[in-house]
């Protein structure tokens, strides 16, 4: 059972991810029409799926614990997943409470928006890329018997 709930806890976390930032997002700006308008209204749903990361990859520890509670160390194989769980969540702290910050700043006070847009970006496609291999590996892992 640990091992389906990973893998459903990892489709949704890469299902997320890819469903707000490559479809809802760009979507807001073209229906919106003013970075002005959507600017704030994507803030509010990368926020969210920031928490969302973070809360989905807390899960995804826990079971991925919990799978290898037999008393047993996690192979390698194991310890990989659980790094590229961890890096992802790192992005998203630093995304939320670092970057997205900065991009406030930036626009309020004529920063530098677009190098921390830019940034931004890229942790969310790292984000999205880690959710990604954890998806892959764990639906991998998923096929053998047993």
């Amino acid at each position: 059972m640990p091992r389906r709930l990973c893998l459903l806890t990892a489709a949704l976390w890469w299902g997320g991810i890819t469903a707000l930032s490559f479809l809802a997002v760009p979507v807001l700006f073209a229906s919106l029409g003013s970075p002005a308008l959507a600017g704030p209204v994507a803030a509010k749903l990368f926020s969210m799926q920031s928490y969302a990361g973070l809360l989905l990859g807390l899960l995804l520890l826990v079971l991925l614990r919990q799978g290898r509670a037999s008393g047993h160390p996690p192979d390698a194989a194991t310890l990989t997943t659980l790094g590229f769980v961890l890096l992802a969540m790192l992005l998203a702290l630093l995304q939320e409470f670092g970057v997205a910050h900065k991009i406030v700043t930036a626009r309020a006070s004529g920063g530098n928006l677009r190098l921390w847009h830019g940034i931004g970006s890229a942790m969310v496609l790292g984000q999205w890329l880690c959710s990604g291999i954890v998806l892959w590996r764990l639906s991998a892992s998923s096929n053998r018997p047993g």
